[in-house]
């Protein structure tokens, strides 16, 4: 058997017609919204990676601080012989557990984008020619369904993507995550930490303008796929920390009033001048509620990590 298999569980159209749908119930909203999975075309993959090694963003750094430190706890707690990880990408801060997790036998990235696939798994291959590789195309926020594959198996969620999600589909991604999960499986999941309000800001506003332009490249990619008009120009950064929800929003603000219309869809969507359009959440957690989520979805806390500064966390939960 190749130690390189690749499985779609997705159609082949399927990244467009769900744009397309994002796009016409987003922006037909009040307020009006998009998810943040429409950054990474390649360009704003690139801007991303650019974004991690900036001052200002932290999470990148405290996470690989405790993977480094912590990988032997985790693979001695957890003895996995399978690592799933979901929105795998790059796969670069995986090494860390790849290289503790000695009895391991397979890894199976779980990703939208082949390219970011293939990619990966030529470097893991080619650094461990002995180990399996089986790859999946898939959509994390909807049922996967994972290879067989020998267990216990530790399904790792990192990058505090969860913060992306809303609670309601939080509570339905970890409830799904369980549903793969046997006797012995775990769950390794990284948040970022609700912390200084000017910390947070900064990190998704930062003085060099990377992430601007990360935000406006979502533009990019509705001109590039649907046809659309609108100008970055047209529209500012803003990043905002909710108190209440204690969550960063981004948002594209419209500088004047504008018509855009998105020729694919043959839509007209006007802007009134200040009227914004948020394109990611990003919440940040205590322990408490991170531990009351897990719980409600079935899954027992056992574990949790810190980096030395108290900004980011990795949590380690079994099936109940």
């Amino acid at each position: 058997m190749s130690p390189f298999q690749l499985t779609r569980t997705l159609p082949e159209d399927a990244t467009g017609a769900d744009l397309r749908a994002d796009v016409r119930r987003g922006l037909a909203r009040t307020p009006k919204a998009l998810p943040p999975k429409w950054f990474y075309d390649g360009r704003g993959s690139e801007l991303f990676e650019e974004i991690t090694r900036l001052p200002e963003y932290y999470p990148t750094r405290a996470e690989r601080e405790i993977l480094a430190e912590r990988a032997g706890e985790i693979a001695a707690a957890t003895g996995a012989r399978t690592l799933v990880e979901l929105g795998s990408g790059s796969s670069e801060k995986t090494r860390f557990l790849l290289d503790a997790l000695t009895g391991l036998r397979s890894y199976v990235p779980v990703d939208v984008s082949e390219s970011a696939l293939r990619g990966a798994a030529e470097g893991l291959l080619a650094e461990r020619p002995g180990l399996d590789v089986h790859a999946l195309i898939a959509d994390f926020t909807r049922e996967v369904e994972l290879p067989g594959t020998p267990g216990p198996r530790l399904v790792a969620f990192l990058g505090g993507t969860i913060g992306n999600l809303l609670p309601a589909e939080r509570a339905a991604f970890l409830g799904m995550v369980r549903g793969l999960m046997s006797p012995g499986d775990a769950l390794l999941l990284g948040t970022d930490l609700v912390k200084d309000e000017e910390v947070l800001v900064r990190a998704y506003d930062d003085a060099a303008g990377v992430t601007a332009a990360f935000n406006k490249n979502l533009l990019s990619v509705l001109a590039r796929e649907l046809g659309s008009d609108a100008d970055p120009e047209d529209f500012d950064h803003v990043a905002v920390w909710d108190r209440e929800q204690e969550w960063i929003e981004m948002r594209l603000r419209a500088r004047r009033a504008l018509t855009v219309k998105i020729r694919e869809l043959d839509l007209v969507v006007p802007f009134e001048a200040g009227e914004e359009l948020r394109t990611e959440v990003s919440a940040k957690f205590r322990q408490e509620g991170v531990r009351r989520e897990l719980a409600a979805a079935g899954l027992e806390p056992v574990r949790w990590w810190t980096d030395a500064a108290g900004r980011f966390a990795l949590s380690l939960a079994t099936a109940r």
